[in-house]
């Protein structure tokens, strides 16, 4: 289906527009419970829900808040909780391009005033607030020649920087920033070089080659690297994060500017800018790599093509050296790999960030609006909105904030990238599925806020179910947001503490729903840390039983046939541990819950007692016990049914 591009022209300021993505002046808390007439009663907590389909009949746009009510439901179950936290955030948006900001440029002042509120006001807009911005050329550059801020002559030098400037910017990319700085105050900068100048590369280009292996090159690069920094502040544009080069085994870029930059030089160049950057701007911390979650194929064979070493570990040879004292933390993109490398960097070194870069949506020769639309929207809901911060990205950056009608303009690289927004030639401007992706985390999930925990069943290679995270905001308030992956609706419930709600989400679709402080959704209860848990199940059945306890949801064990009285999984806690509440979550597999259970305990896993038994309903069953204190723990499945007992998760609170 043809997606309905919503679009507003240059002579008119379009509040209409803007106000389909409006927060209301003071968001609904709560919506009135059913009482006989003249008699008042509390209010039920609700959630407000924004809403976009990939058919792009809803973007972004305020659905009917739904309530809370006490209890459980049969549906799956996203439980959140909020006493387990995670990675705080810094900000989501893209990258405000040469191109980029060329484009908006060409707008009359009120249709470009419109666009950046559409972008970067919290109310009217999306209120982006996080930039990666360009340190000179890119591939998304307007002007017929790249450029750095002290280009020289071939054959000369300039190592005083004498010539440093950064009077390009100053035309139209600076202006910009500080009107998007303005429109959002809290808005995070992390500035990025596609190349040093050509004089400190040994192929005197800024397309492809090496910085020159000279102790003199590194300090040059690195003050140069400070004097940006210094520039842009003093231009009004306070640069927060920075690291030393894009993409650095991108060894051959296509017609634009690139380097070819080693972990050892990337580390020497650490260590030249570390001290002086700390002196210069203390705010602006470094950070590793810029680069995808995996080495790129494509640059494997070229660094076996130039013989050299792919350093397929370069993220943890940074980490693992002396330059990570200066390093806050790495960098990733998306065009390689999938975000569970996130996680694995943070777990090697959990005292690093980790920060999501650059992803550009792209398309087919054929493919139509409403295709790009769809297919952008669903992957990128998948495996950026949530698959990132899920795996404790603190940023979320896409590419190009905006890019004319044939996506550019582009000096090399790539000619099918996508953008937020795309500005046609007659100055109607139209927002894409990245806007959309990107707005359900910015528009909700304000700086300083923290991830918190929240069960989760679909992956970033699509099983066709249910994925999502939460955050806690500043304020208190929560953001929920929830992506079905399967192309038919699925209906879900969300539980906090003791209370929930029931939704119904289409396919595809990608949902923001919002909770406040005072709706006082919190919970007595503490999970009980599984770690070093070990499982065992009977019968043997599909996929390893500690996938039981492994606290995610995408994983699980089944039975592989019928249920049928007897089937069990044992649980090992390692010590005597206690606990008055168990989840047992057969995950997002409709049909798959035990029909009957029963839950025993044992200090020596030879003599057991009986905690509580009862029958299954739905995927969740919460059982509420005594305080009791145990080494194992026995579920049971007592009832018979044609379908598989499945468990995703085992839960314990105390």
């Amino acid at each position: 289906m043809t997606r309905r591009r919503r679009a507003y022209g240059v002579t008119a300021v379009a509040a209409a527009a803007l106000c389909l993505t409006c927060v209301p002046a003071a968001p609904t808390a709560a919506v009135a419970a059913s009482h006989p007439a003249g008699h008042a009663g509390p209010a039920a907590p609700s959630a407000s829900v924004w809403v976009t389909t990939p058919d792009g009949a809803e973007e972004l746009r305020p659905s009917t808040p739904v309530a809370f009510h006490p209890g459980a439901s049969d549906l799956t179950t996203i439980t959140v909780d909020p006493t387990r936290s995670y990675q705080s955030v810094d900000g989501f948006g893209g990258a405000l391009t040469d191109s980029s900001a060329a484009v908006l440029s060409t707008l009359p002042p009120t249709a470009r005033d419109t666009a950046m509120r559409q972008l970067f006001d919290p109310r009217q807009g999306i209120g982006v607030s996080f930039l990666r911005q360009p340190i000179g050329s890119s591939d998304f550059t307007a002007a017929p020649a790249h450029y750095t801020y002290d280009d020289m002559p071939a054959g000369r030098t300039d190592f005083s920087l004498r010539h440093f400037s950064i009077a390009h910017d100053q035309r139209q990319i600076l202006p910009l920033l500080r009107q998007a700085r303005k429109l959002n105050p809290q808005l995070t900068v992390m500035a990025t070089p596609w190349s040093p100048p050509a004089w400190m590369k040994d192929s005197d280009s800024l397309t492809g080659g090496h910085l020159k292996d000279d102790p003199a090159v590194y300090q040059a690069y690195a003050r140069y690297l400070v004097k940006f920094v210094q520039s842009y502040a003093a231009a009004g544009v306070p640069v927060d994060y920075l690291t030393v080069q894009n993409e650095p085994q991108n060894r051959r870029p296509n017609a634009y500017p690139g380097t070819d930059l080693p972990v050892q030089q990337e580390a020497k160049v650490i260590e030249a800018l570390g001290p002086l950057l700390h002196r210069a701007s203390p705010r602006t911390k470094i950070l590793a790599y810029d680069h995808n979650w995996t080495t790129h194929p494509d640059d494997i064979t070229t660094a076996e093509e130039l013989g050299e070493d792919p350093q397929t570990d370069y993220p943890y040879q940074v980490l693992d050296g002396p330059a990570a004292t200066w390093v806050a933390g790495t960098a990733y993109h998306c065009y390689s790999g999938d975000p569970s490398a996130q996680s694995a960097l943070h777990d090697a070194h959990p005292d690093k960030g980790i920060w999501f870069t650059e992803c550009s949506g792209s398309h087919g020769a054929t493919d139509t609006p409403g295709q790009i639309f769809r297919g952008t929207l669903t992957w990128h809901a998948r495996t950026i909105t949530v698959g990132t911060t899920r795996n404790w990205a603190k940023s979320v950056a896409d590419w190009n904030l905006a890019l004319d009608a044939a996506g550019g303009p582009h000096n090399g690289g790539c000619d099918t990238c996508t953008a937020l927004l795309t500005v046609a030639a007659d100055g109607t401007v139209t927002t894409n599925a990245e806007f959309y992706t990107i707005g359900h985390l910015s528009k909700f999930v304000r700086p300083g806020a923290v991830r918190i925990a929240s069960t989760n069943y679909g992956t970033t290679g699509w099983n066709g179910q249910l994925t999502d995270v939460a955050f806690r905001n500043p304020d208190g308030s929560t953001a929920l947001v929830v992506h079905n992956e399967n192309d038919a609706p699925r209906s879900f419930a969300v539980a906090v503490g003791d209370q929930s709600f029931d939704y119904s989400l289409p396919g595809g679709a990608l949902a923001t729903f919002t909770w406040p402080k005072s709706a006082r959704l919190t919970t007595a209860l503490r999970a009980v840390p599984l770690t070093g848990a070990t499982a065992t199940t009977s019968p043997a059945g599909q996929g390893d039983p500690a996938l039981t306890v492994d606290d995610d949801g995408t994983t699980r064990w089944t039975s592989g046939a019928a249920q049928s009285p007897g089937q069990y999984l044992q649980v090992d806690l390692g010590r005597r541990t206690g606990f008055r509440s168990v989840a047992i979550d057969s995950g997002d597999n409709p049909g798959d819950y035990a029909r009957g259970w029963q839950l025993q305990v044992s200090d020596d896993a030879t003599h057991w007692r009986t905690a509580a038994a009862g029958t299954g309903t739905g995927q969740l069953t919460t059982v509420t016990l005594r305080p009791t204190r145990a080494r194992y723990l026995r579920v049971t499945q007592t009832g018979t049914a044609g379908n598989w007992w499945s468990l995703a998760d085992l839960r314990l609170y105390r």
